[in-house]
């Protein structure tokens, strides 16, 4: 089981999983778009705690997750999201070494990044919380955010207003 990945008050009322892609523009979109505003409004304030739950649709978002999973938690929203905003760079380009470069940025050593893509236990354990997303949750777009466990799922690149309502906050 790998460590959760989360932001926000663990008291919190509300607790969102979103389960992601790094490779899916509407997860981009949301996290560029809608994102600011939920953690200002929603977390910061401490109303919602947010849970990142990996859910890679291909090999550069595996890879991606991989590396930004073996970054320290509290890097971490940093690293997706400067990962989210450069999605349309890195994504169709040789992936690895935009992820490396990236990472490189967030302050990852090279021999850290490599090891992280080596790593056939860190790998199987984001694609087994993947597996159980879509067992559980019935998770088959991506972005889709459970609210408190409730299914089904919300999924797409949902506004502001309707992220604050399906939480039970506006």
């Amino acid at each position: 089981m790998l460590a959760e990945r989360s932001l926000g008050n663990p008291e919190a009322g509300v607790t969102v999983q979103e389960f992601f892609s790094l490779t899916c523009s509407h997860c981009a979109a949301f996290h560029n778009d809608t994102f600011p505003r939920v953690k200002a409004e929603l977390i910061d304030t401490g109303k919602v705690r947010l849970v990142w739950r990996d859910f890679p649709l291909d090999q550069a978002a595996l890879a991606a997750a991989a590396i930004a999973r073996a970054m320290p938690a509290e890097r971490y929203e940093a690293f997706i999201g400067m990962l989210f905003r450069a999605q349309a760079q890195w994504v169709r380009r040789s992936f690895i070494e935009d992820l490396t470069r990236l990472a490189a940025l967030a302050g990852m050593p090279r021999a850290t990044v490599e090891a992280a893509l080596a790593s056939e236990a860190l790998q199987r354990g984001i694609l087994e919380g993947r597996l159980a997303a879509e067992q559980r949750f019935r998770i088959e777009a991506t972005p889709s955010f459970v609210f408190n466990d409730r299914t089904p799922a919300v999924s797409g690149a949902i506004g502001f207003e309707r992220f604050a309502r399906e939480a039970g906050l506006g």
